[in-house]
């Protein structure tokens, strides 16, 4: 090494090998202190970049399952309401069974006619109220008077689209309607209330498997959201976290 007396090349090197000492120790105590591998956007440039997308990704990913859960409950909520339509137009057929009976007379159709009467008149309530959130479901106007679409996903192409609107308006009059028009005076007209009663029960029917049908998707949606979100985070970890077995052996 030359000699001089203007430079001390010693101190500057052992200064200059004293900063970049501290400058590590400093990065390795605030990557202890904050559990993070990069603090910024100097620690590593492309990886937070990588992290951002990801953590974008994650968290729509986890409003996508929010939405997901309230999509299944709405759709419960309806084929829970036709559940309870299905139990009545059984009693009312079971009530049109027993009118068509010539064992019967006329008070005693009478008695039957009173009861589904009553039971048309839920009918029509179940109909016009039946709502999720305060929002009617079945009523003219309600909810899947038009095409329903749930966003299932964190990208906006991911949506599920349940459209019944045409289908519902015929079954909302044919149980408001048709269903509650019927009459059991004779053995005869209560053989055709019969057969309409059984063309509800198959149209609720209908519509209660494409309601189930969804529900079902939306728990494979909601199972496959968990999975990503899942890898997505671990993703994430692996290039946001800090390493505490490195970070402390690099302070040592």
């Amino acid at each position: 090494m030359a000699l001089s007396i203007h430079t001390n090349y010693s101190a500057l090197t052992t200064n200059t090998a004293l900063n970049k000492s501290n400058n590590s120790l400093a990065t390795n105590q605030q990557r202890l202190g904050t559990g993070l591998r990069v603090n910024s956007a100097a620690d590593d440039a492309a990886g937070l970049q990588i992290a951002t997308r990801l953590n974008a990704q994650s968290r729509g990913m986890s409003v996508a399952m929010r939405n997901v859960g309230d999509a299944t409950s709405m759709l419960q909520t309806a084929e829970g309401a036709f559940s309870e339509v299905t139990d009545i137009l059984q009693r009312m057929k079971d009530l049109s069974t027993q009118a068509a009976n010539d064992t019967n007379g006329a008070t005693d159709r009478t008695s039957l006619k009173s009861e589904y009467d009553e039971l048309g008149k839920e009918l029509t309530n179940i109909v016009s109220n039946t709502k999720y959130a305060g929002e009617a479901l079945f009523a003219a106007g309600g909810k899947f008077s038009a095409a329903v679409n749930f966003q299932i996903g964190a990208s906006a192409a991911e949506k599920l689209t349940m459209d019944v609107a045409t289908d519902m308006a015929a079954l909302r009059t044919e149980l408001t309607t048709t269903v509650q028009a019927g009459t059991m005076d004779t053995a005869a007209n209560a053989g055709t209330t019969i057969t309409a009663l059984e063309t509800a029960l198959n149209n609720v029917g209908s519509m209660r498997a494409k309601f189930g049908a969804n529900i079902n998707r939306l728990n494979h949606t909601s199972n496959n959201l968990a999975n990503m979100k899942d890898n997505t985070d671990m993703a994430k970890g692996r290039i946001m976290d800090a390493d505490f077995a490195i970070e402390s052996a690099n302070m040592s």
